[in-house]
């Protein structure tokens, strides 16, 4: 285990499968008191349980990131748990369901702005205040490489990721000056239990979705949890405001 961030601690949500886990492992492996947060018990308390299994610390809050009450009692019981809070990394999301924008029905639309979006804003709003009380830290924001383009037949999702962005670069500008950086990271399609949903195992599928990218293969869950573990050191202690975008060379076609 590479302690650098001993004595830290940070939220990760929606860490209960996918990019979400991949990230809290990485970041308990470097110390990190992690925890969990997940909309599902079971696979948020299998992640903690693989954390511990590792000589990890961890601990699950169950958490509708959609919910004020419930962001708000994730971070309260965060600093009763471990004293603080250091570092955060706001994941959690939902895929959309497929349709033109003149076909999305109103309920899918506001389903997937409040899972998506609102809760970036929700989630940063009782980071903030903890992290004013330590006096500085880190928060990583989950947009996507939508967050910059358009993207036929996902109308709600493109929207939320632009608008993540646009909520990261004002906190940022916001906050500098206590000492808390907040970036995003802009990841391509990644290979979690969310595309393979969307994929249905269909080889066809999975090949014409590789096909768009220069680099010829999805993303793995690990390299954004490596990115994102960057974007919260001190490593990167001058960026803020930050966009990183993780596409293969998609975006530059």
């Amino acid at each position: 285990m590479t302690e650098y961030l001993e004595d830290k601690t940070v939220i990760i949500t929606g860490a209960g499968s996918g990019i979400g886990r991949a990230c809290a492992l990485t970041f308990a492996r470097t110390g990190a008191r992690t925890v969990v947060a997940d909309v599902q018990a079971e696979s948020g308390n299998e992640t903690v349980a693989l954390i511990k299994e590792n000589g990890g610390e961890a601990t699950f809050i169950e958490t509708d990131v959609s919910e004020a009450r419930d962001v708000e009692l994730l971070i309260s019981r965060t600093i009763e748990t471990y004293g603080g809070l250091d570092i955060a990394y706001n994941n959690a999301g939902i895929e959309p369901p497929v349709a033109k924008t003149a076909d999305i029905v109103e309920e899918d639309w506001d389903k997937v702005i409040s899972i998506n979006m609102k809760s970036i804003w929700l989630c940063m709003k009782y980071e903030i205040k903890a992290m004013l009380e330590r006096g500085g830290g880190a928060i990583v924001n989950m947009s996507s490489v939508v967050g910059f383009l358009g993207q036929p037949e996902m109308a709600s999702y493109v929207a939320c990721k632009h608008a993540v962005l646009g909520l990261t670069k004002t906190a940022a500008l916001e906050y500098v000056g206590n000492n808390i950086r907040v970036n995003a990271v802009c990841p391509a399609i990644v290979a979690t239990p969310m595309v393979d949903r969307f994929t249905k195992g269909d080889a066809g599928v999975v090949a014409a979705l590789t096909a768009q990218y220069p680099i010829k293969r999805l993303l793995d869950p690990q390299e954004v949890a490596d990115a994102v573990l960057w974007l919260c050191s001190e490593k990167t202690s001058y960026l803020n405001g930050h966009s990183l975008v993780m596409d293969g060379g998609f975006s530059i076609q």
